[in-house]
């Protein structure tokens, strides 16, 4: 390995000279007690940034060694070293102009999250970082390169990586807290329950565009949540903690209330809570079943192969929906396709919104059955199947409703949000239904299984593939990935919280078009890529054909089964192979 003094002579040997000199430096470099690796380097200034490693042995950073034993404490001690660097680094960057070149370690956000910017072996903990390397225009700078390589980046990492007392206690709540909060979301099956909702959280954000606590001191207050009596839970956690909250059933609940009045609110803490948060955030103590996922209306959107018959059947055009297929579905057609997607794909609970919701695929009044025959209506609204659901799949719902009070006939719950603070009022909401229009609460039906598991979809091996031009998957910030020339949109998915989530998934998807052959489901193919990065981490979906693409893997998050699943069922390249009697590519139509 090259030392400090070759850095040097290198980055002086091509001052002044054209961006591609850059390209010597490639390779490891011993600096001091830090080992500097450059992965990659920029091909000119305007491409995105250089790869750079810094790599410190494991006992000078002073991390103790029980909070490294288990995988759990690993990805919260790496989180918080992350954020500790993150900081470090937008210090030392508001010091300098752009053009004196730059660092970065990607956006750490409230949630704390399995990534791949910081990792600890047994020998070693190890940086990722992205650097922009110093120029005029197209010319290297290599003085200010050697200072920025040579020293800035080195004093940082061990800055960063290297812990002091007050650093320790710090850090090791940070662990306690990430254990006990993956302890209690482990918990919840056993207690019955969706999720959990911590007395005294903090569920409103700052503004819409801010997923930061309400500040205190302002106005208005932010409102401390506290249970009511009826739905109150204790439960003891590993570390001798105990926290109370509200338990939210498994089954059907449905959260009413005014408007502004903090339904939705609820669900969207709820939602997040699929990802424990940080201390101070409010929401530490909001966990939620790990495979929830959110569903809402998606007008446009692709679908491929999906049995959405549960939901829309016997459509006047004749077309099967059995194994439906659009390029660009209606509200109601979305709706139905996420939700079966979501199931298919492992979800135990499903968060619903009415706001975001397509009224015809949630309800069909009384009003509307008596006017429009049911053998003239190919839609079955969700309310006529949300206890199926739970029946026949095991799957709960938690629904925000304010306008209409259709699920009180359905419900197990129904809690009332009123200045964001809960209320028990199941027992008035059933006395309502069985009030309205002279009809008692709707009981499960002893009916045959109307939601039977979906056929296999067997991915076309061919449609994952990169590009003409070798190109796979690209990340278009949170919200998009580009596949060859299709743009895969996934802002309604509610869990996805970080651009290096989606840099994740675009590299799964890359890794999906490997394995795909032709013969495999693609719910094995994502379970088998969920159990891959669990035995051998994220660095995996950085390798191609089981060899390593480079040292370094960018800058992921992981994400969930779920959210896999939703990136390839949007994308509207996607093919199935042909089944017997079916249809080998997507149809179109529009049932609405």
């Amino acid at each position: 390995m090259r030392d400090l003094d070759d850095l040097e002579q290198i980055l002086r040997s091509i001052d002044g000279r054209g961006y591609g000199g850059f390209r010597r430096l490639s390779g490891g470099y011993r600096i001091g007690r830090c080992e500097l690796f450059i992965d990659h380097v920029q091909a000119d200034p305007y491409a995105p940034p250089s790869l750079v490693r810094v790599s410190l042995p494991a006992g000078r950073t002073g991390v103790p060694a029980d909070l490294v034993e288990d995988r759990r404490g690993r990805v919260a001690v790496c989180d918080f070293l992350t954020r500790r660097l993150s900081r470090l680094i937008r210090d030392a960057g508001s010091r300098h102009d752009r053009r004196d070149g730059f660092v970065e370690i990607g956006r750490v956000g409230q949630e704390v999250l399995e990534r791949t910017t910081v990792v600890i072996t047994d020998d070693s903990v190890e940086a990722r970082l992205a650097v922009g390397l110093p120029a005029d225009g197209r010319r290297v700078r290599g003085r200010r390169a050697f200072t920025l390589l040579g020293e800035e980046i080195p004093e940082l990492a061990s800055a960063g990586l290297s812990l002091v007392d007050t650093d320790l206690d710090r850090l090791r709540e940070h662990v306690t807290l990430y254990r006990d909060q993956l302890s209690l979301r482990d918990r919840l099956p056993g207690l019955g329950l969706v999720a959990l909702v911590g007395d005294g959280s903090i569920l409103p954000r700052r503004s819409g565009d801010s997923d930061l606590p309400m500040a205190g001191g302002g106005v208005p207050r932010p409102v401390e949540f506290c249970s009511p009596a009826s739905l109150r839970v204790t439960v003891d956690l590993p570390s001798g903690r105990t926290v109370t909250g509200m338990g939210v059933p498994e089954g059907v609940t449905v959260i009413v209330g005014g408007g502004y009045h903090g339904k939705s609110t609820l669900l969207r803490a709820i939602e997040r809570g699929v990802h424990p948060h940080i201390a101070g955030d409010g929401r530490e103590w909001v966990l939620t079943c790990a495979d929830a996922v959110s569903v809402r209306a998606e007008d446009g959107r692709a679908v491929t192969g999906v049995d959405i018959s549960p939901f829309i059947a016997d459509l006047p055009s004749g077309v099967d929906t059995r194994r439906f297929s659009t390029t660009s579905a209606s509200g109601s057609t979305s709706q139905a396709a996420g939700l079966v997607e979501a199931v298919d794909a492992g979800a135990s609970a499903l968060l619903i919104d009415e706001d975001t919701s397509a009224t015809n695929f949630m309800i069909r009044d009384e009003r509307m059955r008596r006017l429009i025959p049911a053998d003239q209506e190919p839609i079955t609204p969700f309310v006529d199947r949300v206890r199926p659901l739970k029946r026949e799949r095991g799957v709960s719902t938690v629904l925000v409703a304010g306008g209409s009070g259709a699920f009180f006939d359905v419900a197990d719950h129904v809690i009332a949000m009123e200045a964001y603070r809960p209320r028990d009022v199941t027992a008035q909401a059933l006395e309502i239904a069985g009030r309205t229009d002279g009809m008692a609460p709707v009981a499960d039906s002893d009916d045959g299984p109307v939601l039977v598991p979906s056929s296999p979809r067997v991915p076309d091996p061919r449609c994952l593939r990169p590009d003409r031009r070798g190109r796979g998957a690209r990340t278009r910030g949170r919200d998009r990935i580009q596949l060859g020339d299709q743009e895969i949109d996934l802002s309604a998915v509610g869990e996805l919280v970080d651009s290096a989530q989606t840099t994740a998934l675009a590299r799964a998807l890359d890794r999906l078009g490997e394995r795909l052959d032709g013969t495999v489901d693609l719910a094995e193919a994502v379970s088998e890529l969920d159990a891959l990065i669990e035995t051998e981490g994220l660095d995996v979906l950085a390798s191609s054909n089981g060899r390593p693409r480079g040292n370094h893997p960018g800058v992921m998050a992981r994400p969930r089964i779920a959210e896999i699943h939703a990136a390839v069922n949007r994308y509207r390249g996607l093919r199935l192979v042909r089944p017997a009697g079916g249809e080998a590519h997507p149809g179109a139509g529009r049932p609405e």
